[in-house]
């Protein structure tokens, strides 16, 4: 995510490519296991996006508002037959997983409600199942020979490897998911101070204005108001 505050869009390098042709104020993504995004959402407006997936594939988007007036947005996601599988209402947050079938998915942040308020949003994609790792254990027995003689097995060793990248692909998804918390508690209290600021530089001015009156009504009231005769 970076240091705040955001530029209006950051997008990780290798993550994202652009669908073609590509609908108005749409993109894809690479088939990358998890991919993260925030971008701006301006007022008024609504942004779709397109991911490939494949049959008995996992699909699981989680995302945030980080910034925006009232932190909240509709969510829509539609399979590829054009079916709303999800719709969230108006919400600051979601995280929903569906098994896939082969074709694009469209998954979109609409903020047109607004007339004002554009938000900052953070979404994650994690794709499961989407057959690479079977390649990669096929293309690893291409080069081994005499595994008997050993006293781990290649599916042992595979077993192990795929335990540790997973784990580390957990352990990144939670790091980044912090930071999004992080940076939404941030955005929250620079609001609050912000308006702490400016009600209390309204109430100074109430009572510096309520003790001029009192001072002035003090000082009539031992005014002495008889003329005095020549």
């Amino acid at each position: 995510l970076g240091p705040l505050p955001w530029p209006r869009v950051l997008l990780p390098l290798g993550c994202f490519a652009l669908l073609l042709p590509p609908p108005p104020g749409a993109a894809e993504f690479s088939p990358s296991l998890d991919s993260d995004f925030t971008f701006t959402l301006p007022a008024g407006r609504k942004e779709c996006f397109y991911q490939p997936m494949r049959k008995e594939a996992s699909l699981e988007l989680e995302y945030q508002v980080l910034d925006g007036a009232g932190l909240d947005v509709d969510f829509h996601l539609m399979s590829p037959k054009g079916e709303t599988l999800v719709f969230d209402e108006r919400k600051s947050d979601g995280v929903h997983t569906v098994e896939t079938e082969d074709g694009d998915y469209m998954f979109c942040f609409d903020n047109t409600f607004s007339t004002i308020s554009e938000k900052v949003i953070f979404f994650e994609l994690i794709l499961d199942n989407m057959g690479e790792d079977g390649q990669d254990q096929e293309d690893w027995k291409k080069y081994v020979t005499g595994t008997d003689l050993l006293d781990m097995k290649l599916e042992d060793i595979l077993e192990s490897i795929n335990s540790v990248k997973a784990r580390l692909s957990k352990s990144v998804q939670i790091q980044t998911l912090l930071r999004a918390f992080e940076a939404r508690d941030r955005n929250i209290q620079e609001s609050n101070f912000d308006r702490v600021n400016f009600w209390s530089m309204v109430n100074l001015g109430v009572m510096v204005v309520v003790s001029a009156v009192q001072v002035y009504m003090l000082k009539s009231l031992f005014e002495d108001k008889r003329k005095s005769r020549t």
